[in-house]
Formats: structure tokens, sequence, C-alpha cells
């Protein structure tokens, strides 16, 4: 088939799919989260505990396999869950979760990952203590204008490659996660897609440059020094490599891929600022306009970068499709589960959840911003960050008329308290963030052995992160 006999059969097939302008939603299939009780978390939790323990104790079992796991434990929720709410509601919320998050995810993960991997570094980096600490803190830099996800695929592989004769690297992967593919963020919407979410609610795209500037320099400057501090440490127990009398000139190969990550970026803002109000129904979820030309255009992107981009460059830089493969299965699984355990927190104070909701606000009513920072922090741990954002800037009224204005003047500090949790909580674990895993997945692919998920949260999240974290509490939230 060509393109315009393609072109031809998508005209036709349009109206199938219901289209609409201004059209009223209709009345869609209705999943109430008050009529959930906690059990139907239990797949959720259950595919978190297989990507933490399987890893450790049945490596082999589940580098084969963990696309089979994901699967079961969404079949495991999709079953008895059609059986209870109906095959209309399964559908709908199938289709939903796949359709408006899911999609939209991975097309934007794949081309990150695609066109990042077409720019080569070349030149002779030597990891010393004072270029890592300058890659991370560039990529910390730019992670809040390119989002958390390019800063962290452009980058990621010089680092590797410059500490290829490092024995001791698992830290500076880490510190990169904690920066690059998170904290980096806070200053945008283009930084990390809770804060795209504020934005589109009404916050204005500068408050956040703002509000969330100081936070973000205190944890930046004292995660740099804890790590330049862990790096010099390692350095010095290493074995140096022999200088090399004719080094490589720095240079980059494959830079065109740059404008196509301006062009990714671009379509990500395109699809916030362009509101054409038409859209396309599949069993009552809208497929509006902007976000179907957005994916579109990063599939383009995605394509012509492929294409264009000499193999020679992609091998050099060790690029293999698994960790694409290994994020696209686990994440599937990922947002099939959540489904409940999202539907739970929006029933607020009706849901089984109700006293984590309800214990963001006094007796009075007054907000609590300590609680506000630490609870939506911990569940974006563990959650989607970005609904966990909506479901709290809802709580504080954020979803009334009004309420964003509202949030940035009066109850500033309670929207500095959600959007903070949202972006730096994001770094306990492999699964509070996308590029976490893309980090750690190309890390093991380039021969890292990385910390497990418990590895991971206890070793690195919660002696060095927590710590700062509860002085962010005392100096903005008390």
């Amino acid at each position: 088939m060509n393109y315009f006999n393609a072109f031809r059969l998508i005209l036709f097939l349009l109206p199938a799919f219901g289209f609409a302008g201004d059209a009223g939603h209709g009345s869609a299939p209705h999943l109430s989260g008050e009529s959930l009780g906690v059990i139907w978390v239990v797949p959720f939790v259950g595919i978190l505990l297989s990507i933490a323990i399987f890893p450790l104790v049945a490596p082999h079992y589940w580098h084969e396999n963990f696309g089979k796991v994901s699967l079961f434990w969404a079949v495991s929720l999709i079953i008895p869950f059609t059986l209870s709410q109906g095959i209309g509601v399964t559908i709908y919320e199938l289709l939903h979760v796949g359709l408006l998050e899911y999609v939209p995810f991975i097309v934007l993960l794949l081309s990150l990952f695609t066109i990042s991997g077409g720019v080569r570094l070349k030149g002779a980096l030597v990891g010393t203590p004072i270029l890592n600490t300058a890659i991370i803190f560039i990529g910390t830099a730019l992670a809040s204008w390119m989002g958390t996800t390019g800063a962290a695929m452009l980058l990621i592989r010089p680092l590797i490659r410059a500490n290829q004769f490092r024995k001791n690297k698992v830290h500076i992967m880490v510190f990169f996660i904690f920066l690059v593919a998170n904290i980096g963020g806070s200053l945008t919407p283009l930084g990390d897609p809770p804060l795209f979410l504020g934005f589109l609610k009404g916050v204005d795209f500068f408050w956040t440059t703002k509000a969330m500037f100081i936070p973000m320099v205190f944890m930046v400057v004292c995660l740099l020094s804890i790590f330049f501090i862990i790096d010099s440490y390692y350095y010095r127990k290493e074995v140096k490599p022999e200088p090399d009398n004719n080094p490589e000139k720095l240079s980059l190969e494959g830079s065109f891929n740059l404008l196509l990550l301006a062009g990714v970026i671009g379509g990500v803002l395109l699809s916030g600022f362009w509101k054409p109000h038409i859209h396309f129904e599949v069993y009552h979820v809208h497929l509006e306009l902007q976000n179907i030309i957005r994916d579109i255009l990063l599939l383009s992107f995605t394509y012509a970068s492929w294409t264009l981009t000499p193999q020679s460059i992609r091998k050099a830089n060790e690029y293999t499709w698994f960790p694409i493969i290994e994020v696209g299965k686990l994440f599937a699984g990922i947002f099939v589960t959540i489904i409940p355990a999202i539907a739970i927190l929006k029933a607020g104070t009706k849901g089984a959840l109700a006293y984590v909701v309800s214990s963001v606000s006094s007796d009075t009513g007054e907000p609590i911003n300590y609680m506000y920072f630490w609870l939506t922090g911990i569940l974006s741990s563990f959650l989607d960050n970005a609904p966990t954002y909506l479901v709290f800037f809802n709580t504080a009224g954020g979803g009334l008329d009004g309420g964003p204005e509202l949030l940035m003047g009066d109850m500033y500090n309670t929207l500095l308290a959600i959007s903070v949790g949202a972006v730096f909580m994001g770094a306990n674990t492999y699964i509070g963030n996308a590029p976490n895993f893309m980090v750690k997945s190309i890390s093991e692919s380039s021969g890292i052995e990385m910390p497990s998920f418990f590895g991971f949260l206890f070793k690195w999240s919660v002696p060095i992160l927590i710590p700062l974290f509860i002085i962010v509490t005392y100096i903005f939230f008390l």
C-alpha cells in the first residue's frame, strides 16, 4: 500500500471514529473510585514487586520473560475487573489509558531515544570528577527546557563512554538519575509532565521558574557537592588510563538530530498551545487533533532520524532497541494496573484511600503544605507523577473556577509543595519517572551493574535524598 492509498483509507475511516468539533463528550462508561476497595491495587503492587524482586532472585528468567510477567499482572486485573465492572467500563478504561496516556508516553520516549541515539560526541572524554560533575550539571540545566527525558537520553551515552575505564561508576548513573532525569526538570512545564499538566490547567508558564528556582538550586548544589566528594573518593582508587599523545578532538556526529530534537520539543509545545477544538472519538475516548498531530510529528522525526543517521554512529553508541522494548512492555503493565489506584485517589475522601487525601487539610480546612509535599512525593515515587500531581492539584482547589489563580496567589506554598513533591521525589525509585528506567536499562546494556529496585531505594535514595527533602520541608513548608 503506497502512502496515497493509506491516506485515502484514513480519510475513509475517520467517520467511524466519530469526528466532532465542539460537540459534547457524550455519556462515557463511568468508573467510580468510590466503589473500589484497596484489593484492586494488588496487581499494581504485584508488578512493582516483580520489578523489584525478580532481577534479584532470578535475573536470567526476568531478562527473558519480563514481558510475560507484565502481561500476567495486566491480565490478573483485566479479568476480575471485567467481571466486576462490566465489559463496557473495562474497554473504555483500557482505551482511555492506552490512547491518551500510554501511546503518547511511548511515542515520546521512542522519539527521544531514537534521535538522541543518533548523536555522538567524539573526542577524548575522560571521566574525571570534574568532567562528570560538569556533564551532570549541563544535563540538569538542559532538562527544564528540553525535558528530563530529552536531556537524559542526549547525555547518558557520552557519560557512559567517558567512564568506560572506571570500575566504580554506579554512583555516576544514580546521581545522573537524581539530577538530570528528575530535579533538573523543575523550572518550566517542558521539564516534567506534572508541570506541563499544571500549565494546561492554568498555571502560568513561568510560575514554576520563579517558584521552584530556589528549591531546585538548593537540591542541585547539595547533590552535586555530594556527588563530587563520592566520585573523587572512587576516582582515587581507579587505575588511570594511559595519556593519549594524539587525543581525538571533540566533535559532534549526527548533529542534524539536534534539529529533530528541537522539532520534538516544538511538537510537544504545539499540543499545549494549539486548541482547534476538533477531536475523533474511539468508544467515548476523545482523541484531540493537536495530540494526534503531535504524535505523528514525533513518529516522523523518529523515522527521519533512523533512516538518515549513519548506522556507524549508532554502532559506536552501542545503540540497541532493548531499553525501549523493556520500558514499553513493563510500563504497559504498569499503566493498566494503575487504573484502579488512580480512580481510588480521584474519589478523594469518598474512596478507600480517603485517609491519604484528608490528611493534607486541617480540621478547619486549611492546607497542610508539608503533607502536600510528602504525600504528593511519596505517591509520585511509585505511581505516575502526572496524575498524582493532578489529584492533589484538584484537592487543593485547582480544578475550580479561579483555582489556578488562587493557588498561584494566596495558596502559593501549597502549589509549590505539590509541584516540588511530584518533580523531586520522582527520583526516589526507578519507576518514579520514565527516564529513570531508561537510564537504568541503557546503563545495564553497556555492562554497568545497576542496583536493584530496593538497592536503589534503600542504598541511594533513602540515605541521600530523604535527608535533603526533610531540610526542604523545614525551609519551605513549615
